[in-house]
């Protein structure tokens, strides 16, 4: 649900593999939780997975080695049930649901244009639209040479070496994008535009502050 392009739609895995000739017996297994809803309830640990045309044998081990775990709590237990089956039309709840998830949807959205265009206003930092999720994913151009050795002696990606410089200096929790198997050269980071409206500009303007002294201390 949380797509932020009035022209796309979300089209899953499975979708595509059961309209797909030739993709009849394809193996799948696709996966749902709390936290990556558009709910994005992070602190309630709650999900499902779901096995499609897998071998029953490997079906009866994967129940067995999760049965050999702890339950989910009870808490995220209840997350994933009104997650899977919300309030429907008619039933006494369903106007407030709807209510609480058009805001929601709304805010994210919001947010992600707001995160976004600030980024982008950063000399050094390019971000293509957030155009669904929770998520955004900066690229860093024009690092110095400089800050490409060290990370080098360091035996360290270079983002990993800038968002761990904006951890200390500002607080901002980003994670590298050496992490999720970017294009060779690329440097850059996922962030987040979870957090309330107010202190969205305040993170932005900490982010270009950071990044005007991270280049100045390696130029």
């Amino acid at each position: 649900k949380n797509i932020y392009s009035p022209d796309k739609e979300f089209i899953s895995a499975k979708k595509v593999a059961l309209e797909t000739p030739g993709c009849e017996n394809l193996q799948l297994i696709s996966f749902h939780s709390t936290s990556k809803g558009f709910i994005g309830e992070c602190g309630r640990r709650g999900g499902y997975m779901e096995l499609h045309h897998i071998d029953p044998y490997v079906q009866s081990q994967m129940y067995k080695l999760a049965s050999s775990g702890l339950c989910s709590n009870v808490p995220g237990q209840i997350m994933t049930s009104v997650m899977v089956k919300p309030p429907k039309k008619g039933e006494q709840s369903y106007d407030q649901f709807i209510q609480e998830e058009n805001d929601i949807l709304s805010g994210l959205s919001r947010r992600s244009s707001r995160l976004v265009d600030g980024l982008n206003e950063i000399d050094g930092i390019e971000c293509n639209p957030a155009e669904g999720a929770m998520y955004a994913f900066p690229r860093l151009v024009n690092l110095p040479s400089k800050a490409i050795q060290i990370a080098k002696d360091r035996d360290v990606s270079l983002d990993s070496l800038y968002t761990m410089s904006l951890l200390e200096e500002t607080g901002i929790v980003c994670v590298p994008a050496s992490g999720f198997g970017q294009k060779e050269g690329r440097f850059g980071f996922r962030t987040t535009f979870l957090l309330p409206d107010g202190q969205m500009e305040k993170v932005v303007n900490e982010v270009a502050r950071h990044h005007k002294l991270f280049c100045e201390k390696y130029a």
